[in-house]
């Protein structure tokens, strides 16, 4: 791990001669009875590999200097020297990887002594192993108060996995796998959902001998939370019943103010569409059209509303609309498709009588042809 300290001296150090400048100076720093700094991670504490990363450690503005732990590591790993910034020093790795992973801690010194050790940072890397397989069950859309289960699992023989909500305020949540049906595999329960549940999920997993190196990312789940708005209405135009190859459009509509809508089809595991109300002036509706309609089409639909402020909030779901698609009529008249054989066989007796009819006349004029010469 290269790790850079830049002090307020403009003195940079890396590798071993900051440790070794480290060894000398602080070889037998204790924890002291100043208060303990305040330790965080710019952008994050879960980085992929590759990416640069800072550790800032915020503490008194009578420090002198400040200097980062990591667990296992007996001696600092690196040292600021205040001087145009003393409550706060930075640390940085321009590069992350398994070995800049683990657990951090941060202390200064002032003329008063020492401070106590800040809380743990974990600094996790991303990206070293396959994404694990992430799903929601029954469904990701769940309604105000329901229950749902965040699955994720994976054909690797992961210890741990991990799941993670974007923008969430909370640390995230861990499981231990199991075994079942071929893969590894953690259930993440969420009870008595909430609109504060709504949002986007991923999962992670890890091997215990490594808990701070993590796979890539799983595929998201938005998980949306219903029934927060009034229900829309749905109707199908020019009706629910459709003959294959046809047009039919699926409009749904609320009498509240809304911008987005939704809609699901029954048993479905594609994204539902989503379409923006773009008229300003008139109602809150939009057509969602399906052309040349085939028997996938066919199905239960509902749709829902919601605000574009708000986007993993919805309404409760309109009524179901059954969708038939039927084949054409069929409009032909069946004796046109049998055979006419009594029809054939005239036919075919006509013709026999007309060649027969052109040979005599044939001969005949043969016949006349010689006497005319004979004469």
């Amino acid at each position: 791990m290269e790790l850079l300290c830049v002090g307020g001296m403009n003195k940079l150090f890396t590798g071993n001669s900051l440790l070794g400048l480290c060894l000398r100076q602080c070889n037998q720093i204790q924890a002291g009875t100043l208060p303990k700094p305040f330790i965080w991670a710019d952008p994050g504490t879960i980085i992929t590999m590759g990416r640069p990363v800072t550790i800032w450690c915020q503490g008194s503005l009578q420090a002198e200097s400040y200097h980062l732990y990591k667990e296992q590591v007996s001696q600092p790993l690196g040292m600021w020297v205040a001087w145009n910034f003393r409550d706060k020093a930075r640390f940085s790795i321009k590069s992350m990887s398994p070995n800049s992973a683990g657990q951090f801690q941060c202390i200064y010194n002032s003329s008063s002594g020492w401070s106590e050790r800040s809380d743990y940072l974990q600094l996790v890397v991303t990206g070293m192993y396959s994404k694990p397989s992430f799903s929601a069950h029954p469904s990701p859309l769940v309604a105000s108060g329901g229950n749902v289960s965040l699955l994720c699992n994976s054909k690797d023989t992961m210890d741990t996995f991990h799941l993670l909500k974007e923008g969430g305020a909370g640390p995230p949540q861990h499981r231990e796998s199991r075994f079942s049906a071929g893969r590894h595999q953690a259930v993440f329960p969420v009870d008595s959902v909430n609109i504060s549940h709504g949002g986007i999920y991923r999962c992670y997993g890890s091997f215990r001998f490594s808990s701070h190196v993590w796979s890539h990312p799983s595929d998201h789940v938005d998980l949306k939370v219903t029934g927060t708005f009034e229900k829309p209405s749905l109707s199908a135009h020019p009706g629910p019943s459709v003959t294959l190859g046809e047009n039919v459009t699926l409009q749904c509509r609320s009498e509240s103010w809304c911008d987005t809508f939704h809609l699901f089809k029954e048993g479905f595991i594609v994204p539902p569409q989503r379409l923006h109300w773009q008229n300003n002036t008139g109602p809150f509706q939009v057509n969602f059209t399906m052309s040349l309609v085939n028997s996938v089409h066919a199905g239960t639909y509902r749709c829902y509303s919601s605000h574009s402020t708000s986007p993993y909030l919805l309404s409760q779901p309109s009524d179901p609309l059954e969708l038939i698609v039927s084949e054409a009529a069929n409009t032909t008249s069946p004796s046109k498709h049998k055979p006419d054989f009594k029809s054939a066989s005239n036919s075919q007796d006509y013709t026999v009588e007309n060649l027969i009819r052109m040979g005599m006349t044939g001969l005949v004029l043969v016949v006349l042809v010689v006497l005319l010469y004979q004469s």
